[in-house]
């Protein structure tokens, strides 16, 4: 199957945007995998043409990366944190347990096709929420078995993101989401930016 046009247009934009083509790579690589769900071979090619670089160059980078797939995937991917902030928060009790949920090992796909995970993934940047899991670009927190029973069964449910992009073309991945709430507001008297008065100083 041919990429979509858009695929195109998206990587000559990323293209334009670096002085250097090789540094559109990651993000061209991106855009072929939520369109397809993983780096095909027919989207290496057509980022190696639109950068104007050898083949093997967008080969080397896909396969460094282990966030970009090089067959296809479940349709969702499910990544635990086991860096040390999770580990000492249960990282490795909550891998075992969706390895019992998913009757698979890491870096496998469950029987269903519903999720690939893996546990070999350093820091995810949610360690004030740990122990958390990234799950096609949003982050889960504070992880309980009952909350990862809960999260499993609504998003194994669910369509791959690639799926859903296509019969929504407006819509684009972002970059991921925590569940945590908002932080505080600084404490302190109010700056004359956010239209407060500051307070006299006394003499």
């Amino acid at each position: 199957m041919s990429l979509d046009a858009s695929v195109r247009e998206a990587v000559q934009r990323h293209r334009d945007r670096y002085p250097s083509a090789k540094s559109a790579i990651l993000p061209a690589l991106w855009e072929v995998q939520h369109a397809e769900g993983w780096v095909t071979p027919e989207g290496m090619g057509l980022i190696a043409e639109v950068l104007g670089l050898a083949p093997s160059e967008v080969q080397a980078v896909a396969t460094f990366y282990s966030m970009y797939f090089q067959k296809p995937p479940g349709r969702h991917s499910l990544l635990v944190c086991v860096n040390v902030a999770c580990a000492l928060r249960g990282a490795d009790e909550t891998a075992a347990y969706i390895e019992k949920k998913l009757g698979c090992p890491p870096g496998s796909t469950s029987a269903d096709g519903a999720f690939t995970w893996d546990a070999t993934i350093e820091c995810l940047g949610g360690c004030g929420y740990a122990p958390m899991m990234q799950i096609d670009h949003h982050f889960h927190e504070h992880l309980t078995p009952d909350r990862i029973d809960h999260i499993l069964a609504t998003v194994g449910t669910q369509p791959a993101p690639h799926e859903a992009h296509a019969a929504e073309p407006a819509a684009r991945p972002k970059a991921p989401t925590g569940e945590a709430p908002p932080p505080p507001t600084a404490e302190g008297p109010p700056s004359k930016s956010a239209g407060g008065t500051p307070p006299k100083r006394r003499r």
